[in-house]
């Protein structure tokens, strides 16, 4: 099995909604069906974690196979370093996403189910093709079932907040897609082959032209940036948090946001790398802006959902910061941060709809006092709210200390004031977990329920995990030692070799 597993993990969640499609009926069955499949999906990826050989960069499971010849086209997926973190990641929150919309879906629940498991084959695809041709399937392919998410489940303003994150997102695909075919081109002119092969292009990134490799960059980096978000192009995220259904907002958050920053580390990074040491200072800066900026944005939320979606910006700015300081701590301390940012923000967004789903509201001055009806709900959301901010034992911490030592290396003038984000993360939610909680209890939620044991079942693994990569990062930091050392040096002796 283990020589397919990575086709087996992109396609069971496919054939599975194709099986529930054909043969069952009923919103409850496809429900238990839809989990029943996530948590299979979740247990086909614990032998890749186990069986990957953690001494090497190359790719690993690779599956390769001729699709379209005539087009250079290939069947193409291997695991790394890199992507093996998000492969956990994405199958865990999309069946911790399942179960935490058991009773929030109440209409079209079929459908909204199929779609889930739709977007979980377009994601693992993402992560683990090697193919441009196939990245680019995987990528719009995910495009269309979360739009559904957003548009059919959402809130008030759900087709506004849709159609606003399917363009954003389409802009930044068709400037991805425009990329790959130069890159189509350029490889055939130097070699004579025309391929997509994503391997093959990267080997070549030596040869392409300073002025090309710019172009190139220019058009990844906004294509990706869209995805982050970064500052300034991160207006379609609250919208989208806002309104999407929480299993929407959990998979945005968790696994949607982190393939702008996967797309940096995966083709800005290795295939442009003169014109990625070139725009360091750049990136940095927006960085830096999207850390203060959105920590300042989100102090002044009045709604809970949206103060979360903004500290995401804050949040993800450490991570582009991360990357783009270009060294072994920061770019470690970036893909850390990227699995610590799903799983805590995951988190967040799943207590936020559970206590929405009990007081219809997500205006923080309509709480006030709740912990005393809820004292579980409010023991989980501090620990969670702690970790948002970074405190020491939980994993924020590392992911966040490693990106400013990589930035301090790189940019000492930036990584002081981004160390800012910290101190301002804990004024927006510590500030915020009082009033939704130590205010004077609104005689409204006296009776209000806590939390039930369907919800503690969801939330436990997020929270072992927290404290797992705050106690022992190892565990998970091992498994990047190598692929990052690789980039590292890729980037360097190319970029160097360029001048």
């Amino acid at each position: 099995m283990m020589e397919n597993i990575l086709s087996i993990l992109i396609f069971f969640p496919l054939v599975a909604a194709f099986v529930i499609f054909l043969f069952l009926r009923g919103g409850k069955t496809t429900m238990w069906a839809t989990f029943i499949a996530t948590i299979i999906e979740f247990i086909l990826t614990i032998p890749l974690m186990t069986s990957f050989d953690k001494t090497t960069a190359a790719m690993q499971f690779v599956e390769k196979a001729d699709w379209i010849p005539a087009l250079g086209i290939q069947y193409y997926v291997g695991v790394d370093g890199i992507s093996i973190l998000m492969i956990f990641l994405t199958t865990l929150l999309t069946a911790i996403a399942v179960l935490g919309s058991f009773t929030y879906i109440q209409k079209r629940q079929r459908e909204f189910y199929l779609a889930l498991l739709v977007l979980e084959t377009g994601m693992v695809g993402v992560f683990l093709a090697l193919d441009f041709f196939l990245f680019y399937i995987f990528w719009e392919a995910m495009l269309i079932p979360m739009y559904l998410i957003i548009g059919v489940w959402g809130g008030k303003r759900r087709i506004y907040a849709a159609v606003k994150f399917f363009l954003y997102t389409l802009a930044g695909s068709v400037l991805m897609m425009l990329a790959i075919i130069a890159l189509f081109f350029k490889h055939g002119e130097i070699t004579g082959i025309y391929t997509f092969d994503i391997m093959a292009i990267t080997a070549q990134a030596v040869k392409y032209t300073a002025g090309f490799q710019t172009v190139i960059f220019l058009a990844f980096f906004l294509g990706f940036a869209i995805k982050v978000p970064m500052f300034p192009v991160h207006t379609w995220l609250p919208d989208a948090h806002v309104e999407a259904p929480t299993a929407g907002s959990v998979i945005l958050a968790g696994v949607l946001l982190k393939m702008g920053t996967y797309g940096f580390l995966r083709f800005c990074l290795p295939i442009t790398p003169a014109a990625s040491i070139s725009f360091m200072p750049f990136v940095a800066i927006l960085s830096v802006i999207a850390i203060v900026y959105g920590a300042l944005v989100a102090m002044v939320q009045s709604d809970v959902k949206k103060l979360v979606a903004y500290s995401s910006v804050s949040h993800m700015g450490f991570v582009t910061l991360g990357i783009y300081a270009i060294n072994q701590a920061g770019i470690e301390g970036g893909i850390l941060q990227m699995f610590n940012h799903g799983i805590i923000t995951g988190a967040l967004f799943l207590l936020i709809g559970a206590i929405y789903e009990r007081t219809h509201t997500r205006e923080i001055s309509e709480y006030g006092g709740i912990a005393a009806s809820v004292p579980m709900f409010a023991t989980i959301f501090l620990i969670f709210t702690m970790g948002s901010i970074g405190l020491p034992g939980m994993g924020a911490f590392i992911g966040e200390f490693l990106v400013l030592v990589g930035a301090f290396e790189a940019f000492s003038d930036y990584a002081i004031i981004a160390a800012s984000g910290v101190i301002f993360a804990a004024v927006y939610m510590l500030w915020m977990y009082q009033r939704v909680l130590y205010e004077s209890l609104n005689k409204r939620w006296e009776d209000l329920k806590d939390m039930n044991l369907r919800e503690i079942i969801y939330i436990m693994p997020l929270l072992i995990i927290v404290f797992w990569v705050g106690i022992y990062p190892e565990t998970f930091t091992s498994y990047m030692h190598e692929s990052v050392k690789h980039l590292v040096e890729q980037v360097f002796t190319a970029g160097v070799a360029m001048k």
